[in-house]
């Protein structure tokens, strides 16, 4: 199982870390790249739409300010698309959060805190857990010692 970590642009990484890392906690093998919705649409497209063919279980996607990415990605795949609202630029991040969790019906993008990876990463592995038992014993014993 590999899950996709996009960020809209490569300032982004340092924010986006907490996800990978929480990935690579649980042996979840990570994916990062950089996506632009509003630079190249076509790319996020095609991604999102091969990405259950090409082995992914999930996709992470951290977006600021217009933060259409995660939302673009969910328009084309149905696999569970997590979305990291980004803090920065006039509303620091309170933009971010409206723009993925405001989804019309049928598009939907499970969200987290701006600024969230690290949550989003731990997201990603609960709903891997369902279908995976090692996984969840993982998860398990993370929640008891105290989820961090």
């Amino acid at each position: 199982m590999k899950v996709a970590v996009l960020m809209g642009s490569a300032n982004d990484k340092d924010k986006m870390a907490g996800a990978g890392e929480m990935l690579t906690r649980f042996g979840v093998e990570v994916d990062e790249r950089v996506m632009s919705a509003h630079r190249n649409p076509k790319d996020v497209a095609d991604f999102a739409t091969s990405a259950r063919s090409d082995g992914f279980a999930a996709i992470i996607c951290g977006a600021g300010v217009a933060a259409h990415l995660a939302g673009v990605v969910a328009a084309h795949t149905t696999l569970p698309v997590i979305g990291v609202p980004l803090s920065g630029g006039a509303l620091n991040g309170v933009d971010a959060l409206y723009a993925t969790v405001q989804m019309p019906k049928g598009i939907p993008v499970a969200t987290v805190a701006v600024d969230g990876s690290a949550n989003a990463g731990i997201l990603a592995v609960e709903i891997l857990a369902v279908t995976d038992a090692g996984l969840a014993a993982k998860l398990a014993e993370f929640k008891a010692a105290g989820s961090r």
